[in-house]
């Protein structure tokens, strides 16, 4: 099975062609919003003096794909991480779903997170983060949480444990 990369409309996909001749696409936008609707958490990766530190976290994704949003409160250590070095990694996969282990997926989100700041675009970002978590409305709306955005630079997919895609938004993530 050949494989190369490819760029179609600002979305960077991994064509593969079967012995047939006809080629599959990975679409990375279209993988993230089939995530996104089935899984409510993903591990989030700061560094902490030298060393990496992960965390579970509740996510969501703005509609543009360019924003993936997630609440901690304040006075935690990812937090403190992230005030210290914004660049950051979160892997979202398909572990909760009951499927077999070939049809397993990952796609690590790299970029730059930074609470959001009171105003419009925190609240606009609130929204999108309740939909989706309608039961921590409470949380994310409380003066010890932050809820922060990190601003996707890169994304890497991983399928068929082999098949990889990199896909950058756009706007770069902010760089």
């Amino acid at each position: 099975m050949k494989e190369w990369s490819t760029k179609r409309s600002d979305i960077m996909v991994t064509e593969r062609k079967r012995s047939s001749g006809a080629a599959d696409f990975v679409s990375v936008p279209e993988r993230l919003r089939s995530l996104n609707d089935m899984e409510r958490f993903a591990v989030l990766a700061t560094e902490e003096e030298g060393r990496p530190y992960a965390s579970l976290v509740a996510y969501a994704l703005s509609p543009n794909l360019e924003v993936v949003l997630f609440a901690t409160p304040k006075n935690t250590r990812k937090y403190k991480n992230i005030m210290r070095a914004g660049q950051v990694a979160l892997l979202i996969d398909n572990r909760s779903q009951d499927s077999p282990v070939t049809k397993a997926e990952a796609v690590t989100l790299m970029g730059n997170a930074k609470p959001l700041r009171k105003g419009r675009e925190r609240d606009e970002m609130v929204r999108i983060y309740v939909d989706k978590h309608q039961d921590l409305k409470d949380f994310v709306e409380s003066a010890t949480t932050a809820l922060v955005a990190l601003r996707i630079s890169q994304a890497v997919h991983v399928c068929n444990f082999q098949t990889v895609t990199v896909w950058e938004p756009a706007s770069g993530g902010g760089r």
